[in-house]
């Protein structure tokens, strides 16, 4: 009698279809980021190990630390912060845990020592390298990039609008695809970052060109960047110096503003 084989294995397109879709709770109408960050986190585990598995002994405060850093301020305790996403992610079909525990309850997570994972077969397929990466980055561009120029972070619906990747040394010129040559820019401070009107320091000010000439208000109101701190979301990889310097070297039009 034949056997047949059911391939249970997940289509790159079902991994970010599933990933894009979690229910999340909001709040004056901004989305609390705490799924996002756990699977992030499980995201990493897998890279690093091979296993998405988390403990909520050991790893409910680095979640905790990634939900204080990320998510709305709050007054909730930090681990009744974790204990929402590490239980309630289960109602995606993503998560699973070892043992069946009530949602949001902090003191059954802590005296059953529970382990949560990726659901199987989600984490068969993000052993693939280049899926989890993709994964991370759509996690990441939807729910926490905003420039790093002028803080805008807009959204439409589930979707970050006006927020672009950009390359600080160029790809054309040996720009490597990395976090340190990277940066989350809005789509006109990207646009003055690529002509050399906004540049980098290497103490990681923004620099803005003396060059530049613009007669309305609201053109001059990019003067006001000139060394104003990049800032960035907490926990991104800083700018390389070695990007920085090709970049001031290459494309920024000098000479800088004084101060």
């Amino acid at each position: 009698m034949m056997h047949v084989v059911i391939d249970e294995s997940m289509s790159p397109g079902e991994v970010l279809a599933r990933l894009s879709s979690l229910r999340q709770h909001t709040r004056g109408g901004k989305r609390s980021p705490h799924k996002p960050l756990l699977v992030l986190l499980a995201l990493g585990r897998l890279t690093a190990t091979g296993s998405s598995t988390l403990s909520w002994a050991a790893d409910s405060g680095k979640l905790a630390d990634l939900i204080r850093d990320f998510g709305p301020a709050s007054a909730t305790q930090p681990a009744q912060s974790a204990a929402y996403p590490f239980t309630r992610l289960r109602s995606d079909g993503i998560w699973t845990l070892d043992r069946d525990v009530p949602m949001d309850r902090v003191q059954p997570l802590t005296t059953e020592e529970v382990l949560g994972r990726l659901d199987p077969r989600l984490e068969r397929a993000l052993r693939d390298p280049e899926l989890a990466a993709a994964a991370a980055r759509r996690l990441v561009e939807s729910e926490f990039r905003q420039c790093a120029f002028c803080g805008f972070d807009g959204q439409l619906g589930a979707t970050t609008v006006g927020v672009e990747a950009a390359h600080i040394r160029w790809f054309a010129f040996d720009g490597p695809d990395t976090a340190d040559n990277g940066l989350a820019l809005c789509s006109l401070h990207h646009k003055l970052f690529d002509h050399g009107v906004l540049g980098l320091s290497h103490d990681l000010r923004i620099t803005v060109s003396a060059k530049f000439t613009s007669r309305t208000t609201t053109g001059r109101a990019v003067y006001q960047l000139h060394e104003r701190p990049l800032d960035p979301r907490p926990g991104t990889t800083p700018p390389a110096p070695a990007h920085i310097t090709w970049h001031t070297g290459q494309v920024f039009k000098s000479p800088a503003l004084t101060a």
